[in-house]
């Protein structure tokens, strides 16, 4: 019997999930564990793996479709079981009834035939099938009548997408996933004339481009008669259109969001990495071969826990009206990946020492580069550091990672000359560093002397041993 590959739920919050790319084609075989697809939330990139042994097929989504967490994305059948038997007995469940028994349409015909005919009765109406709160809460506010949706979800459950589609059909409008919308409003594809080939007709992603490239289309909109000049298509000026969609698109929303709402507040501090460097040639020297070596960020790391300890409301959430200062330093480090930032967490960053921090945060970045963070490596930060210095910035910004009020940038160590003690100029490896701080939580006074803790920690590396 076929398996269904559900839309995993990677985290508590999770509502759906877009599929990057799907790693196995329909037709292929899988054994079980195999990973068949690679979707991504707005934290992390995972893989979705095969429930079963046998044969991928009846794939329900493209690639760019953004899917609700528990829908049904593809089928394991088995090697002598073709996809028409597997649809066939998918359709033959109906709607869930009592604690979740399904009834299959084929007892009910075998009931109904070992049953004596009766006199014609007034036909019930059908209680409406079962729903999540959210598509019941969406359909009541629509004035969608839940017995007229066909259910996607697990036994023929009402799902929040259902009920969108539902009301876009009352609406007369095109059914079309997110995904395929957002792509045909960049390619200027008219939704009404592509054929849909998703369930129950939705427009995916693939029917759009495959519109765009038959020519289906409306004229191009936001294009200004400024930048076009006469006789020039616009399409000979646009290198490239890239959907805002998947890791790109929640980094978009959840930054534009933290910078409209957090009054951001930003302090500068250099800082002399004369120390740190010999620490690390030292450390290094005798650091095991199997072992990673101490990396410029893990000393920061350790620094900035440190000064977080001693200055605990730069490691708090701002939730509401409620600033939750927080007891564990659990430091975010954020990796540059191609498709957009990510920012794995070092949990307890306080309690490790440098070798631990070092370990990790390669390990992290490592995973993260590779697609293998699971949600918890990215959940619970604290603080974050994000470290630019190895592409030779001199000095940058960051925008908080909401709830957090801190975020640390750290810029590269350039030599300048800087008097000694004689007061003689003698070249110094000077690092600048910029705190971004939430001002509704924040003090300039508070932000400045945890500045001067960290400068202190980094120029007197011993201090970090307390």
């Amino acid at each position: 019997m076929a398996k269904e590959v559900i839309m995993p739920k990677f985290g508590f919050t999770q509502e759906a999930a877009q599929i990057v790319r799907w790693l196995k084609q329909a037709g292929e075989a899988v054994e079980q564990g195999d990973p068949i697809a690679e979707v991504t939330t707005d934290k992390v990139n995972m893989e979705v793996e095969a429930p079963a042994s046998g044969i991928l097929d009846g794939l329900r989504f493209a690639e760019g479709d953004t899917v609700p967490v528990t829908e049904v994305i593809a089928y394991i059948r088995g090697a002598n079981e073709s996809m028409a038997a597997v649809e066939t007995a998918r359709r033959a469940v109906s709607t869930t009834v009592g604690q979740g028994a399904a009834i299959s349409e084929e007892i009910s015909r075998q009931a109904a035939s070992t049953t004596p005919a009766q006199p014609p009765a007034e036909t019930p109406r059908p209680a409406p099938p079962a729903a999540t709160p959210v598509a019941e809460k969406m359909a009541r506010d629509k004035g969608i009548d839940l017995g007229a949706v066909t259910g996607t979800g697990p036994g023929g459950r009402v799902t929040k997408r259902d009920v969108e589609l539902a009301a876009t059909a009352a609406a007369g409008q095109p059914r079309a996933v997110p995904a395929a919308r957002r792509l045909a409003r960049e390619l200027g594809v008219d939704l009404a004339q592509v054929a849909g080939s998703g369930p129950r007709g939705r427009v995916q992603s693939a029917d759009v481009l495959e519109a765009s490239r038959r020519g289906v289309s409306t004229p191009r909109q936001g294009v200004s008669a400024e930048v076009a000049a006469p006789g020039l298509r616009p399409s000979s000026f646009i290198v490239k259109t890239i959907p805002l969609a998947g890791m790109r698109r929640a980094i978009a929303t959840r930054l534009q969001k933290s910078f409209q709402e957090a009054p951001h507040i930003f302090f500068d501090a250099e800082i002399d990495m004369t120390a740190v460097e010999a620490l690390r040639a030292a450390a290094n020297a005798r650091q095991a071969k199997d072992q990673p070596k101490i990396s410029l960020t893990a000393v920061i790391a350790r620094a900035c826990a440190w000064a977080l300890g001693r200055h605990p409301l730069l490691n708090s959430w701002l939730i509401g009206d409620e600033i939750r200062v927080l007891g564990d330093v659990n430091l975010g480090v954020a990796v540059a990946l191609d498709e957009g930032l990510i920012v794995p967490v070092v949990k307890d960053a306080a309690r490790k020492g440098l070798a631990q921090l070092a370990a990790e945060i390669a390990d992290l970045s490592e995973r993260a580069r590779t697609n293998r963070l699971r949600p918890d490596d990215v959940a619970d930060g604290t603080f974050t550091l994000s470290n630019l210095g190895m592409f030779g910035v001199d000095r940058f910004t960051a925008i908080l990672n909401p709830p957090q009020v801190g975020i640390l940038a750290v810029s590269r160590a350039r030599r300048q000359f800087v008097p000694d003690e004689r007061d003689q100029p003698v070249a110094r490896p000077i690092m600048t560093v910029t705190l971004s701080a939430d001002h509704r939580v924040v003090d300039g006074a508070v932000a400045a002397r945890f500045l001067k803790d960290l400068r202190d920690g980094l120029e007197q590396p011993g201090l970090l041993l307390m």
